[in-house]
């Protein structure tokens, strides 16, 4: 049987259905119009999803392909529409999500003639992604394809941009199939050094106080229960990363916390106590570490990563170990001794229990006055069974459900970690729910991130998507004014917020609301929300001057951390 003639257009969706793609999130234009059309017969090989925005497109894409375990698409025009995904892109390569966004540009022809909504968009995408090409040759699309989504979700998973020339993708080809398993000098799965494993068993065997950073590795390695099989062992404390707080149970009893700048004091203040950090998956970021110079001195340290790129580049370690987490976590089992450190483990409830005292319980009951963002987040946790998909947006809103949510399945949380971005959480949430329909997906945002890509409310109303919003409304920059009363003399510099009334907002979407600003309201609003067959908004008036405790100072140790 010879081969098909066919566009490019029609070549590149065949290629996506060859790679196990149906949902895509896009935005059309001129310079993709071609694609757009091809897809028009493919409406029941693709769910085409039409978002607002292209930076909502990957965004949602991310979302996607976070609680999904595959790897997202986004498909958008030249110009504006391949510049207003750079933030997503960018937001994915810090995260390693793995998408693939797919441009149109110009035809080959004008290439470089500043042609209407020319952009050089390879050029500008190569330092935020892990592979960018532009395709001027039908015959280059199946292989180019194949190759993109190799490398977008093998290894440490990220970003790949596909730069699509209007000519090649009107132009006939004969079509083939391309499969693509292998690329000269990437090596996505190196073969963990046998020696580094006996290395780090060895240290694991002599130490009396080990404790083990959990990152979002273990999620995107689906390492959990190599995991698990590796602390129960050695029993071994693991507190968690932001990105990894689904990685582990929040009930497992060697579950310890949350590192970082707004995380558990126990796990930070014995982060500068133990006498072996095993790192796994994890990249040693500014706000899990704190001071470098004082960070971790008196501990050996391990370090395992997929990624040789992260070893030592923050801190230096004693025993690097490049792979797979899920390979690695099995042999160092292996060979470490079945062991007991219960007195080290119990310093961290002492630690926890200043915090609970200082903090905690003042968040969760506390009893009268304006509603706290805490209460809320752990309300809605426990009604959903501690099973829900955490999505956040970012600043206090994202702290505080990070914190005060409870986690009982992998991929459980969707968050921006090291972009920090705002407007990440309401597209995310709506790709999160579309790939897995079956889970509950609650989204915390503030009143400024949900401003920032609310037009995907619109996305919400043509798709149906279920999504249910947790608007934590304090009318300011939260974040912002909460480092300006503790660092810049409560000078709040265009933080307050005067905002709109976002019940009529989305009414106009079709979405029903809830405003609650009274704490006996709060259990009956959140039944309704969760009651309800499609999206639901839940608006809830938050003590304006809250902060979030504890707190590790910029330029501060990790275990001086403060408490008001």
């Amino acid at each position: 049987m010879g081969k098909e003639r066919i566009t490019g257009s029609e070549a590149l969706l065949r290629s996506l259905i060859n790679e196990g793609v149906d949902t895509i999130f896009g935005y059309p234009g001129g310079s993709i119009m071609p694609v757009f059309d091809a897809l028009y017969d493919h409406r029941n090989d693709f769910r085409n999803v039409l978002v607002r925005h292209e930076q909502g497109a990957v965004h949602a894409a991310q979302g996607y392909a976070r609680s999904s375990g595959k790897v997202g698409v986004s498909i958008v025009t030249s110009g504006p529409g391949a510049t207003n995904t750079l933030t997503g892109i960018s937001d994915a390569m810090l995260d390693s999500t793995p998408v693939v966004v797919i441009a149109g540009q110009v035809s080959t022809g004008v290439l470089g003639t500043d042609a209407f909504q020319e952009i050089d968009f390879v050029g500008i995408t190569q330092p935020i992604t892990k592979w960018s090409y532009q395709i001027r040759r039908p015959e280059d699309i199946a292989w180019a394809v194949a190759r993109a989504f190799y490398i977008a979700g093998s290894g440490r998973p990220g970003p790949v941009v596909l730069d699509f020339n209007k000519d090649a993708q009107v132009a006939m080809l004969d079509y083939e199939p391309a499969k693509v398993d292998c690329v000269r000098s990437y090596i996505p799965y190196p073969t963990p050094s046998r020696n580094a494993i006996e290395e780090a068993a060895r240290l694991v065997n002599e130490s009396q106080r080990p404790l083990l950073l959990v990152g979002q590795g273990v999620e995107l390695g689906e390492a959990h229960e190599e995991l698990k099989a590796f602390i129960e062992k050695a029993d071994i404390p693991a507190a968690r990363t932001l990105m990894g707080l689904s990685a582990l149970p929040t009930d497992h009893p060697l579950c310890v916390g949350m590192l970082g700048m707004h995380g558990n004091y126990g796990p930070n203040f014995n982060t500068n106590e133990c006498d072996l950090l095993i790192a796994v998956g994890m990249r040693f970021s500014d706000r899990v570490t704190g001071k470098l110079s004082t960070y971790a001195k008196q501990a050996k340290i391990v370090h395992i990563d997929i990624d040789h790129a992260e070893i030592n580049k923050n801190v230096t370690v004693d025993v690097p170990i490049v792979g797979d987490c899920k390979e690695v976590l099995p042999l160092l089992t292996a060979l470490v001794n079945k062991a007991e450190h219960k007195e080290w483990i119990e310093s961290f409830a002492r630690y926890n229990a200043i915090e609970h005292e200082k903090v905690t319980v003042k968040a969760l009951n506390p009893g009268s006055g304006p509603l706290l963002m805490g209460e809320v987040a752990r309300k809605v946790s426990e009604a959903t069974a501690n099973s829900a998909i955490l999505v956040t947006d970012v600043g206090q809103n994202q702290m505080m459900s990070a914190r005060y949510f409870k986690y009982t399945k992998p991929h459980s949380i969707l968050t921006s970690g090291g972009l920090g971005t705002m407007g990440y959480g309401l597209p995310a949430a709506i790709g999160a729910k579309i790939a897995m329909p079956e889970r509950t997906v609650c989204l915390f945002t503030g009143d400024g991130g949900m401003q920032m890509n609310i037009q995907e409310l619109g996305t919400i109303m043509e798709q149906g998507t279920a999504v249910k919003i947790i608007l934590l409304n304090n009318n300011y920059l939260g974040n912002v004014r909460q480092w300006q009363e503790l660092f810049f003399n409560h000078r709040y510099s265009w933080t307050p917020m005067l905002n709109p009334d976002y019940a009529l907002i989305a009414q106009g979407y079709g979405i029903p609301s809830r405003l609650v600003v009274e704490r006996d309201e709060l259990d009956d609003a959140i039944a309704e929300m969760l009651a309800a067959p499609g999206p639901f908004l839940l608006h809830v008036a938050v003590m304006e001057e809250a902060n979030v405790m504890p707190m590790t100072p910029p330029g501060a140790s990790v275990n001086e951390m403060i408490f008001e």
